[in-house]
């Protein structure tokens, strides 16, 4: 299916690379795939129109650092998002290189980290952690980062007056301490922000916004906890083309899952013994990359064959990579965006932990499915990330879910990729952000980006 596209990628030396995240560094309005370097440089790569260069600032590069995982958010509401970086130069217990968290500043032009500032200090995280995601718990359009931490307590970061941060996780019952893993965050169990967290040496956690912006753990109640297996990389979205969000996790060397949401709510694993077989998985990844209406399922493991499962009469089934099946490579990490701006989406994949390895970049070939893509904004002109986006063509809705973070270590483009098949006409799209509020779309046109601003009075 794939075709390999990693000569895009300027200046792609061997190096140990783990989480990818989409935000746009730059504020020129087009996202950049952010890498985690851990003991090398991180890395933002930009599409200057004929190849991905590298523009990352020495603050961000942050080359003496080991990172791991990432994510953005508009942590004080100016519109652009901050970046945070999960570094962890022990993969368990206590570190001694600190996380960081990355505001531009818009008097100087410069990224500074705001653990820096002698009152954030006493809260950086000093435990060794996997996956971070932005939550919008309020609504209000400011997000926390959210970060799951192994065999120590998870964290929630959030600004108050004076660049102060403050580790929320405690009072809001989201402090669970296991083998922190996979994050994803989105209404799964509630019509709000809910924060699902695959663990190992553990049950997960599913934890159910009460609305009020407090949690209550529910993943045992659903069926979603799966004590005895080891997770990693988690996608969220609707496996059995119902018009809602379904979950699939791989684990570690165990039967993945793909768990379908049952008429009494809660879920039940549905993955056939092609997708449940056990691998040394990573990222798991859910996008429609040939833009014919079905989300594919993309499996990037360690060591051996990357999978993907495509949506074939009724059920996900083993299709062929193509050129992403890498069979040497040792993925860590991978994340997805239409970084060119052709329609189609492109998958980078990050190789590193056992060994050196370049990046991969590599997309579909073009074809003539229809495809929009919509991206909501907050109120104060930033992504809304954790809103979600209806598309309905005739009898059939889609589902998306703009990306808080995701896969494992990893964070998607926020923006809802749709793609129509045979179709050429979109009769709605319909957006709900985090605090409820909906706006509705008729007959938008098609094979482009449509920015939606939150809805004003």
């Amino acid at each position: 299916m794939f075709l390999d596209a990693s000569h895009l990628v300027r200046r792609n030396p061997p190096a140990r690379h783990y989480g990818v995240a989409v935000t746009d560094i730059d504020a020129d309005g087009r996202y950049e795939f952010v890498v985690a370097g851990y003991g090398c440089p991180n890395r933002v790569l930009r599409w200057d129109g004929s190849q991905l260069w590298d523009i990352a600032p020495k603050t961000l590069a942050d080359a003496d650092r080991k990172a791991i995982g990432l994510a953005a958010g508009d942590l004080d509401g100016d519109g652009r998002e901050e970046l945070y970086v999960l570094n962890a130069d022990t993969f368990a217990g206590q570190k001694s290189q600190a996380d960081r968290l990355f505001d531009h500043d818009p008097h100087t032009g410069q990224w500074t980290d705001l653990f820096a500032h002698p009152d954030n200090q006493a809260v950086r995280n000093p435990s060794s952690g996997r996956s971070v995601a932005v939550l919008d718990r309020r609504g209000t359009g400011r997000y926390g980062f959210y970060v799951a931490n192994y065999g120590r307590p998870n964290r929630l970061y959030e600004l108050g007056a004076g660049d102060r941060l403050f580790d929320l996780a405690p009072s809001l019952g989201l402090n669970l301490s296991t083998g922190g893993r996979g994050l994803w965050v989105g209404p799964l169990a509630s019509d709000r922000p809910d924060v699902l967290c695959v663990n190992e040496r553990g049950a997960n956690f599913l934890f159910r916004n009460t609305g009020l912006g407090t949690f209550l753990e529910i993943a045992a109640e659903l069926r979603l906890h799966d004590p005895d297996e080891h997770a990693r990389g988690v996608a969220v979205f609707d496996a059995d083309d119902d018009g809602r969000l379904d979950a699939a996790w791989g684990n570690w060397y165990g039967p993945h899952r793909l768990m379908v949401r049952q008429p009494d709510g809660t879920f039940r694993d549905r993955a056939s013994p092609a997708l449940a077989m056990p691998s040394a998985v990573r990222t798991v990844i859910a996008a429609d990359f040939d833009n014919d209406g079905y989300e594919e399922l993309f499996f990037n493991n360690l060591g051996e064959p990357n999978r993907l499962f495509r949506f074939t009469n009724g059920a996900y089934r083993l299709a062929d990579p193509g050129e992403a099946t890498l069979s040497d490579g040792l993925g860590t990490g991978a994340a997805v965006a239409d970084i060119d701006g052709d329609g189609l989406l492109e998958l980078l994949i990050a190789h590193g932990e056992a060994a050196e390895q370049p990046l991969s970049l590599v997309k579909v070939p073009p074809n003539e499915n229809g495809w929009i893509r919509i991206a909501p904004l907050t109120r104060f002109g930033a992504p809304a990330r954790g809103a979600v986006v209806r598309l309905t063509v005739g009898e059939r809705t889609q589902i998306r879910v703009i990306d808080g973070g995701s896969g494992y270590l990893c964070q998607m483009e926020p923006v809802a990729h749709f793609g129509l098949g045979t179709a050429n006409r979109v009769d709605s799209v319909r957006i709900t952000w985090p605090d409820g509020t909906s706006h509705t779309l008729t007959h938008p046109p098609t094979r482009q980006t449509i920015p939606v601003e939150y809805p004003r009075g």
